[in-house]
């Protein structure tokens, strides 16, 4: 097991896309909003260093938010 604790894996979640200008995005303080294409039902995407691996959804559990796989990704599907 110790062998696996020293392996390195970049998640990334994407919610939903959005372009703005970069000088927009430059103007942004903390805690600004970004609208997103996405609404509360559709799906994410999960990467596992940059390779798209799942397909989830959105939880809230009071102030905790993360993923619940819905379905995992084949090189096939990709």
């Amino acid at each position: 097991m110790e062998a696996f604790e020293r392996v390195s894996v970049e998640l990334t979640v994407v919610l939903g896309r959005t372009h703005m200008p970069v000088r927009q995005l430059l103007k942004m303080g903390r805690g600004a909003v970004i609208d997103l294409d996405a609404k509360h039902e559709d799906e994410c995407w999960v990467y596992a260093n940059n390779e798209l691996v799942a397909r989830g959804e959105i939880m809230i559990v009071g102030d905790k938010i993360g993923v619940s796989i819905t379905r995992m990704m084949s090189q096939l599907q990709v």
